[in-house]
């Protein structure tokens, strides 16, 4: 039942079967993933012939030492005596008891003569071997890193591909800080287990081997004196892996959370400072910092403890070698050299399970880590092409949301309320109300970023689920409220959707999104880099190449989200008449807080908590609409007003 019981622990566990599936990408790459193993074979052979060599090289001082030892001693023996001492002599050196003297001192003088040619001989195998050993060893390391880093390479693009693929959802639900150290910190501890770890693995299993055979076939009697001591070990090492193995998880959850943490407040860095919250955010750094170092102090106190232990147990096997072979050395059953040649094998045996300590280690991290990375590969997109999805074919952009309702997550209260409309072809289509009524999740739905949760959304008669998502966005321009620049130069970003596009279209669209003039008034022009996020920018600017970004794709559907809220007035007129011009044609969904900006839209829908409360044309919802009403007037009142005048002026100015 307990065996039972451990069977199924170990294949619910998702960190291993996570390894095992890590392990498995390098069956992409089948023939250079042998390499470092065959090399590790030849290099591990290289090093168990070294403690034979050392035997002989003692054996041959031994010999010769004693040989000359007999021969200085034989003289002196008297003629009479010599037929009694004889046999002894014999008997002592394990020489044939019916030798004459004659036989004894001719083999004697044969091995002391020979004593230096063996010791040179011994030695220059040693080092032959050595060298082979250190070839093979780096070859062994080099490709083994070359694998390990084509592993790395892999997982982080495929990292990277899932990431990008997720819903937004998903994204929703998750840290960018968390999902930054799944492709950064777990890839790496899973490489440099793959590289260094399962190498280790293979190499203690094969000297462990091999260094048994050699042992029973040298001496049977002291190999089984040192035997119980390896299942001892790994028992004791199968222990700790079980225990360590949860510690390090919690060790990459406390790092994920000081990296987000940290993430956070880089991206907040003006923030922090604007409201002088700069020992606060220290101190739930200093507080996470706190918990990884707790954390990880835990998991040394248990490794602290392993070392110890198994150096007890690895000394307590030293010295039943030591007692017994001793033993056998003066029985003369045992020469200097094989006992010598023992002590060297056992060392080979202990270390590899010395070795085991670091294994575990890497392997626990591996392990962890590798749980984490699958995590996201495995994740399921909310939204995904369904099979046989079909290419949207050119669209006219009749768009139409068929009592459509949404929640977050699949639960919790709807934040779209059966929310019906048609928009035609051409058509400006103007989203009003108050904050979290629904504006945003609309022309979220339509790029399908979310799937409704009720209801159908069609363009030109094709359910937006049934076509594939490249090919339904592509004709989308969307200029979300954030904008979102990334690190390059402004032509790059104006071409992002569109990297193909010439200067020409690239200075087209940004005049017509009345971004050109302040591109042309840096030194750099449209190889100004705009720094990470745009930082060398202004709110307006940014903005005005988002807008120009869109607009290069002269896409058939237009999302406008708040598209002119960090612009001055003048700014937005001159944006507004180049919207003005650019909207005809196209279906375009307007969101703005300005109720000035949307006055001469084709249709506006008036939301109120995920509903929508009234539908039409400005004149005719000033007098069926309380609530635009209402918004009308509220932005009448004093700034707004004048605002209003000065957009009309600057408009007029424009067309002057």
């Amino acid at each position: 039942m307990q065996t039972q019981n451990w069977r199924d622990r170990r294949a619910a566990n998702p960190g291993m079967k996570g390894l095992r599936r890590a392990i498995q990408y390098l069956g992409r790459y089948r023939r250079q993933a042998i390499l470092p193993y065959l090399f590790l074979i030849v290099a591990t052979l290289s090093q168990l012939a070294v403690p034979r060599m050392v035997r002989n090289v003692i054996d041959a001082v031994a010999d010769g030492v004693l040989a000359k030892t007999v021969l200085e001693n034989l003289d002196k023996i008297p003629s009479v005596a010599m037929s009694a001492a004889l046999p002894k002599i014999l008997e002592f050196l394990n020489f044939p008891g019916d030798w004459t003297k004659d036989q004894l001192v001719a083999e004697l003088t044969t091995r002391q003569n020979n004593a230096p040619n063996a010791l040179l001989q011994a030695g220059i195998a040693i080092v032959a071997f050595a060298a082979l050993r250190g070839v093979f060893a780096f070859l062994q390391a080099y490709w083994a890193e070359r694998n390990s880093q084509s592993v790395a390479y892999d997982l982080r693009n495929d990292l990277f591909a899932k990431i990008q693929r997720l819903s937004f959802s998903y994204h929703d639900r998750n840290q960018t800080g968390q999902l930054m150290i799944r492709a950064t910190d777990d890839v790496e501890k899973v490489r440099l287990f793959i590289g260094q770890g399962l190498l280790q693995v293979v190499g203690a299993f094969v000297l462990i081997v091999g260094t048994l055979i050699i042992l029973f076939s040298t001496n049977v009697q002291l190999a089984f004196v040192v035997l119980p001591i390896l299942p001892v070990g790994l028992a004791l090492f199968m222990v700790f892996g079980s225990l360590s193995q949860p510690m390090f998880v919690k060790v990459q959850a406390k790092i994920s959370i000081l990296n987000t943490l940290l993430q956070e407040n880089l991206a907040g860095i003006k923030v922090i400072k604007a409201f002088t919250r700069e020992k606060e955010q220290q101190a739930k750094f200093r507080v996470a910092a706190d918990n990884v170092m707790n954390q990880g102090i835990a998991l040394s106190r248990l490794f602290m403890f392993l070392f110890p232990l198994m150096f007890l147990i690895a000394n307590l096997g030293q010295a039943a070698v030591l007692y017994f072979g001793g033993r056998q050395i003066i029985g003369g059953t045992l020469t200097l050299g094989e006992w010598q040649e023992f002590s060297l094998y056992l060392v080979y045996l202990f270390m590899p399970i010395a070795q085991f300590g670091i294994i575990i280690t890497q392997l626990g991290q591996a392990a962890a880590s590798a749980g984490r990375v699958f995590e996201i590969l495995d994740a399921k997109s909310d939204v995904t092409d369904k099979p046989g999805a079909q290419l949207l074919p050119s669209v006219r952009g009749n768009v139409k949301f068929d009592n459509v309702t949404f929640r977050y997550f699949g639960g919790g209260d709807p934040v779209l309320r059966n929310v019906t409309f048609e928009a035609t072809s051409g058509q400006t289509v103007a989203l009003l109300g108050a904050t979290g009524s629904g504006k945003t999740t609309i022309i979220n739905l339509l790029p399908r970023f979310y799937d409704p949760t009720e209801g159908r959304i069609t363009i030109d008669g094709h359910d937006v689920r049934d076509v594939t998502l490249d090919s339904l966005r592509s004709q989308i321009g969307i200029v979300l409220q954030e904008t979102t620049l990334f690190s390059g130069a402004i032509r790059d970003n104006i071409a992002f959707g569109k990297p193909e596009a010439t200067d020409d279209e690239v200075i087209a669209a940004a005049k017509a999104a009345a971004a050109h003039d302040f591109i042309m008034s840096f030194p750099q022009g449209y190889d100004t880099p705009v720094g990470e996020r745009g930082a060398t920018l202004s709110g307006g600017q940014k903005q005005r190449v988002a807008i120009a970004r869109a607009l290069l794709l002269d896409p058939r559907i237009l999302i406008l989200d708040d598209s002119t809220s960090s612009v001055d007035v003048a700014t937005e007129a001159q944006i507004q008449k180049a919207l003005d011009t650019l909207m005809k044609g196209r279906t375009s969904f307007v969101i703005a807080q300005r109720i000035s900006t949307v006055m001469n839209a084709g249709q506006i829908l008036v939301l109120d908590k995920g509903a929508i409360v009234a539908s039409g044309k400005h004149a005719d919802l000033m007098e069926d609409s309380a609530i635009y009403a209402e918004i009308y007037n509220s932005q009448l009142v004093g700034g707004t007003h004048t605002e209003i005048s000065n957009l009309k002026l600057q408009t007029s100015k424009l067309e002057v």
